[in-house]
């Protein structure tokens, strides 16, 4: 059955019109008469069989339903943009890869690596984008997606990563005498928004006795806690892989016990069928375990 889909040329004097709020300024952008883009409006308001805009003498403005059908048709627009610039800059035999990844995971740990895997396939393109939240991956526009263990993922292939490994960190000038229980029990404590009960836990677990363990400033990435703690503002509860390099070079310090029982394993997920290039993913997927297990070897 044939789809019955507005053009292109209606949905782009639509979206010009409930942009401007004036046929006559959409006419100008377009490059078309003011008729022209009333005939198109006219034509998609028939084929919804409703009216996008309420007419008051020369003026139009968009009513409910055209308010709500323009912030759609703007996405559909501006993704079909993005879309064809990428595929424009595509060479001959080139795969490509959305890939959503957590952002601390992606900047600290992944971005840095990606260099090697270019080396190895310099046909595969990764475009990355930062998630923190799980979300439904089927019609996302991502063919894969590097996050913890969620039931959002229900469906998916799910290949376990790694688990992250918890670890109270602090700067070293706030390192002071050796009743390290003491000390961070002092220490501005730093949480994330989405576990604020990480440091209760933490004492639960260690035995480690925190007044008021629910104290202190929420950020929401791991990121943002790092760079508080850089800057010595406090102690956070860190994945130790976003931070090796600085506890290696002693810049930062963790003489207290890891959180065994607070660690996420972290997966790749992927649609079950996929129509792009498997081979491409297959690589990648490859690479990353082995960039991990190395990491870990390491440390």
């Amino acid at each position: 059955m044939r789809k019955r889909i507005p053009s292109s040329t209606s949905l782009q004097a639509f979206d010009a019109a409930a942009r401007h709020g004036s046929f006559a300024k959409a006419a100008v952008e377009l490059s078309l008469t003011e008729g022209a883009i009333s005939r198109q409006i006219s034509r998609l308001e028939a084929l919804l069989q409703c009216k996008l805009f309420d007419r008051i003498g020369s003026r139009v403005k968009l009513n409910h339903a055209g308010t709500s059908y323009a912030h759609y048709v703007r996405e559909i627009l501006v993704r079909i943009d993005r879309d064809t610039q990428h595929i424009k800059g595509m060479s001959a035999g080139n795969s490509s890869w959305d890939i959503a990844v957590l952002p601390t995971f992606c900047n600290r740990w992944l971005i840095p690596r990606l260099t090697k895997f270019t080396a190895l396939f310099p046909d595969i393109t990764l475009n990355l984008a930062a998630r923190t939240d799980p979300f439904i991956l089927s019609g996302s526009g991502f063919d894969a997606v590097i996050h913890f263990e969620h039931p959002a993922w229900a469906g998916m292939r799910t290949n376990f990563l790694f688990q992250e490994n918890l670890l109270p960190v602090c700067h070293s000038n706030l390192l002071v005498g050796r009743d390290f229980e003491l000390l961070l029990n002092s220490l501005p404590r730093i949480h994330r928004r989405q576990n604020p009960q990480a440091w209760y836990d933490y004492a639960q677990e260690t035995g480690i006795h925190l007044d008021n363990p629910y104290q202190g400033v929420r950020y929401e990435l791991h990121e943002m806690a790092i760079t508080a703690v850089s800057t010595q503002q406090g102690v956070a509860l860190i994945p130790q892989m976003y931070v090796e390099k600085e506890l290696k070079s002693g810049q930062l310090v963790s003489p207290w016990p890891a959180a065994a029982g607070l660690n996420k394993k972290f997966c790749l997920i992927k649609p079950i069928e996929t129509s792009v290039n498997k081979e491409a993913l297959e690589r990648f997927e490859g690479w990353l375990l082995a960039e991990i297990a190395s990491s870990v070897r390491n440390n």
